[in-house]
C-alpha cells in the first residue's frame, strides 16, 4: 500500500523531509504499526520517533489514536505533541 506522509515541527526537522510517499507492507495495519515500520527506515526516523507514545497522528486531517486502522488513508500527518495557548 502506498501512503502519503506529511511531517511537522521537530519530527520534520529530525527526519529531514517535509513529506514523502512510501510503500508499506501489508502487515502495517494501524498507526502504531506504521510508526514502528518508519523507525526501521533509518537513523533519522528512529531518532524522530524514538518516543512514539507522544507522537500524534492525523489520518486524512483527522486525529487518530495509535490503534486506529490506516487502510484507505490518503494522507497521514505525523507531528509532536502540541500545547495550546
Amino acid at each position: 500500500m502506498k501512503l502519503d506522509l506529511v511531517y511537522f515541527a521537530w519530527v520534520r526537522e529530525r527526519i529531514g523531509k517535509f513529506a514523502e510517499t512510501i510503500d508499506v507492507p501489508e502487515s502495517v495495519m494501524t498507526v502504531g504499526d506504521l510508526l514502528n515500520h518508519l523507525k526501521g527506515l533509518g537513523e533519522e526516523y528512529q531518532e524522530a520517533l524514538q518516543h512514539d507514545r507522544v507522537i500524534r497522528v492525523a489520518i486524512d486531517q483527522e486525529h487518530a489514536e495509535h490503534d486506529e486502522k490506516i487502510a484507505g488513508a490518503r494522507e497521514i500527518g505525523i507531528f509532536p505533541p502540541m500545547t495550546g495557548g
